[in-house]
């Protein structure tokens, strides 16, 4: 297919770096603030948006800086912890109280630099960090706990432990260079008044983005959004999103270093376990349940099933895994798709952002498979409108899937 796109930067997580409360952490897979900008100002102030697939929030946080309610949903309970906290104000007196209290943490840090402080289970963790620089992060990761407790729900110490999950990805070796992380051939020595000034530099940058207040409300709630959703029995008009893509690129893998410094992820298996929730999940034992994994109770279109064996019949090892695997991701989002219909309005419009695929060399229109399944579903107007070439393989772009239910 030869489609003359541009690959828009502006429309990848690249745009939100330096985007307030949007660039607080980065996450490669997270969508355009600027592409659901765009998508949310055409909707009805009175409206009640869904995100199904929250991720870093941008859905929710959109929606609440333009005056509109959202609910957003995850399995990943550190983006739910993440996500409230950018959608949430916070009030000048707990902002006065939160930066004495930070002189207080960082006051204490040095005394705790000779102690022996907790440091996450991370397999290789040298190869991040050197030990003189883990060093200083774990006293003053324990600061932190000495005076604001470990990461909880709904506090201002969010703030504090936002930075520092900052702080701990811009002084390890993880270097950005692809769509995922590896790693710089050698780690950097810091000293505790290098540590100290990035984190006053981080925390300062944090506090400030949120000086203006949010005029909307959203909320990340834990769900699986394969199944039935109920969020105090709302019926929602706008589903806007951006799903995980059938491309075997983990979330967690970038998320990892922030969920164990902040004790959201404790074993390499949780990480796995999350991942075997997540549609298009690929990390440690997901990969191995998926071989045992068995289609069951739904009739998917028949151009998907032959793009199924196409990819079986492969001469690759790994041909069988990855045509179960791409089978099981549009199963994933079927459901998906069926068990919505009963939290919708009538009239709802649905906005989903995705990305196709190719596995060896075989293509895997994934807009095409969804479109097949909504109408499959009873879902109306039904389409899809490329947005932006991807910056990979040249066959490779985003869509925008649209649809009505009812």
């Amino acid at each position: 297919m030869d489609i003359q796109v541009n690959q828009r930067s502006d429309y990848t997580f690249k745009y939100n770096q330096k985007l307030a409360r949007h660039g607080w952490l980065r996450l490669t897979p997270a969508y355009s603030v600027k592409l659901v900008s765009e998508m949310i100002n055409k909707i009805p102030s009175e409206s009640f948006i869904l995100d199904p697939f929250s991720g870093t929030a941008t859905t929710g946080l959109v929606a609440a800086e333009q005056g509109l309610q959202a609910h957003c949903l995850d399995i990943n309970r550190f983006l739910i912890w993440l996500g409230n906290a950018k959608c949430r104000n916070y009030s000048f007196s707990e902002l006065d109280d939160f930066n004495q209290r930070i002189k207080t943490t960082i006051h204490q840090c040095k005394f705790l630099i000779n102690q022996e402080c907790w440091t996450p289970e991370i397999y290789n963790i040298t190869r991040w960090w050197s030990t003189h620089t883990l060093k200083i992060l774990a006293a003053l990761r324990q600061a932190l706990v000495n005076e604001f407790g470990e990461p909880k729900e709904g506090d201002v110490s969010s703030l504090a432990w936002v930075a520092f999950c900052r702080l701990v990805i811009e002084t390890s070796s993880a270097a950005f260079n692809h769509v995922s992380m590896s790693f710089h051939d050698q780690v950097i020595w810091y000293e505790i008044e290098q540590i100290e000034q990035l984190y006053q530099v981080i925390i300062e940058a944090i506090v400030n983005s949120i000086s203006y207040p949010l005029a909307g409300k959203a909320t990340v709630f834990y769900a699986d959004s394969r199944y039935s959703i109920s969020i105090n029995d709302v019926k929602y008009s706008h589903v806007v999103t951006s799903p995980p893509y059938p491309n075997r690129m983990s979330y967690i893998r970038e998320l990892r270093p922030y969920m164990y410094w902040t004790k959201f992820l404790d074993t390499a298996k949780e990480a796995g376990e999350i991942d075997w929730q997540a549609i298009g999940g690929t990390w440690g034992v997901a990969t191995s349940r998926l071989q045992s994994w068995e289609f069951n109770g739904i009739e998917l279109s028949g151009s998907l099933n032959r793009i199924v064996s196409q990819i079986g019949e492969s001469e690759n090892k790994n041909a069988r895994l990855m045509a179960k695997y791409v089978e099981k991701y549009f199963y994933d989002m079927h459901l998906h798709f069926e068990n919505l219909r009963q939290n919708l309005q009538d009239n709802a419009v649905l906005s989903y952002i995705v990305g196709n695929s190719s596995f060896y060399g075989i293509p895997v229109n994934t807009e095409k498979f969804l479109e097949e399944s909504l109408k499959q579903l009873g879902y109306t107007n039904i389409g899809s409108q490329v947005i932006r070439k991807r910056n990979s393989k040249k066959e490779l772009f985003e869509y925008c899937v649209s649809a009505t239910w009812k």
